[in-house]
């Protein structure tokens, strides 16, 4: 009787996975440290009165900003994951915030899905034949798709949109709803239990009011695709063939591996994936397209990815921390965000502390320094300018992934050129 071939069997290709620099957070550590933050986060809300850091709406609002930063990052870890750099994630969100609302408008909102989930595959599609076939660097072929994309929508949104009802040059005709849900009960339950002000009960209350609360079907199906990620990458002898090819194409060859076609296969997907964060822009977040609506999230994706160290846990954790700076432009925004300004002053000493206990004396100092600054700028205000609420996503984009830089393992042939046969 044949033994059943697992991902584990002997004759598909072995894959180093050398720790990253630090040691991997086990899931109660992480469980642990997300408490302390969220802990530490009441603390600043009960000191400054600024009870909007954390209540229902903030929270459902933050939901909604990370999911097309989550799927941007999805389609970058599921290309990288394949041993290709995918700087073209902008671009690809953009074919899909525009192929979504044009079918969308026309034919309804899942048509409007699908389509713009095709259209993100064409940029995948695109960026596979020139890295992969034409090995061309992946990152000049990332920036020329951004490019492309950006060109390609300006030109066709004018043909497409002008001369329908609320449509124009820059902006497409509104899309019916996906429609949303909210659980009934416990959604009314968990805003009471918020709106209490309680300690560190309340702020549970509020985050976990912001996923049942007003929730769209597509954010369900975003979600649903971390796990999902992880069950096909890990656990399937498919998946560990496509991270063969980003970790040693050559010895994936020579065990029988076709490189090339689980490349294309990865970076198609990852342009769905993208696609379907530009669809969930121009249905979703707003019920039609808008000329420049991605804002960049393609490149916050990306950061977020990486953060979360090609994993994809850590790209949701990451996704979740950029959606809910990017929250704060739209609620409270001068209010909360000098409330963050104690909160980081906070984590700043704790993570010098830290670092001098590992004796690292010379980053402890510098990161000690730069916390006492950030508090003293919030205790000789009482608000930030609005500039600075704007830019708050990407400056903290830059901080996290400043901070993570050492314990990042990236797939060992990530952006290498590759040739079939190249290892005879």
């Amino acid at each position: 009787m044949t033994a059943p071939t697992t991902a584990t069997d002997v004759n598909q290709p072995s894959l180093e996975h050398a720790p990253p620099t630090g040691r991997r957070m086990s899931l109660p550590v992480l469980m642990l440290v997300i408490a302390g933050a969220l802990a530490l986060t009441s603390i600043v809300r009960l000191i400054t009165g600024a009870d909007g850091i954390t209540n229902v709406s903030q929270m459902s609002t933050a939901l909604q900003l990370a999911v097309p930063i989550g799927l941007a990052g999805l389609g970058g870890l599921w290309a990288e994951r394949a041993g290709v750099v995918n700087i073209g994630l902008e671009g690809m969100m953009i074919l899909g915030t525009w192929f979504g609302a044009w079918a969308g408008f026309q034919w309804g909102p899942w048509t409007g899905v699908l389509v713009g989930l095709i259209g993100g595959c064409l940029g995948g599609l695109l960026h596979a034949i020139v890295t992969v076939t034409f090995n061309v660097n992946h990152i000049v072929s990332g920036v020329a798709i951004n490019i492309l994309a950006l060109g390609a929508t300006r030109y066709l949104a004018p043909l497409a949109f002008e001369g329908h009802q609320g449509g124009s040059a820059k902006q497409s005709p509104a899309v019916e709803s996906l429609g949303h849900f909210t659980v009934p009960g416990l959604s009314d339950w968990l805003s009471e239990l918020n709106a209490k002000g309680w300690f560190f009960v309340s702020d549970i209350a509020g985050l976990l009011g912001g996923l049942v609360t007003n929730v769209s079907w597509l954010t369900l199906i975003a979600v649903a695709l971390v796990p999902g990620t992880w069950w096909i990458l890990w656990r399937t002898a498919f998946g560990l063939r496509l991270r063969s090819c980003g970790e040693n194409p050559v010895a994936a060859e020579s065990l029988g591996v076709n490189v090339y076609k689980y490349k294309y296969l990865a970076v198609i997907i990852s342009g769905g994936l993208a696609g379907l964060g530009g669809v969930f822009l121009s249905i979703v977040a707003n019920p039609f397209y808008l000329e420049g609506q991605t804002s960049g999230r393609g490149y916050i994706g990306l950061a977020a990815m990486i953060f979360g160290n090609w994993m994809p846990g850590g790209l949701a954790i990451g996704a979740g921390l950029f959606g809910y700076t990017d929250s704060l432009n739209l609620r409270g925004g001068s209010t909360n965000v000098h409330a963050l300004l104690l909160l980081g002053a906070l984590l700043l000493v704790i993570g010098a502390i830290w670092l001098a206990i590992r004796k690292k004396y010379v980053q402890a100092a510098v990161t000690f320094v730069v916390g006492a600054l950030v508090f003293a700028w919030y205790a000789g205000t009482n608000e930030v300018p609005s500039q600075v609420v704007a830019a708050t996503p990407y400056v903290v984009t830059l901080v996290v992934l400043a901070l993570s830089a050492q314990r990042l393992r990236m797939p060992k042939a990530d952006g290498m050129p590759y040739r079939k046969g190249q290892g005879k």
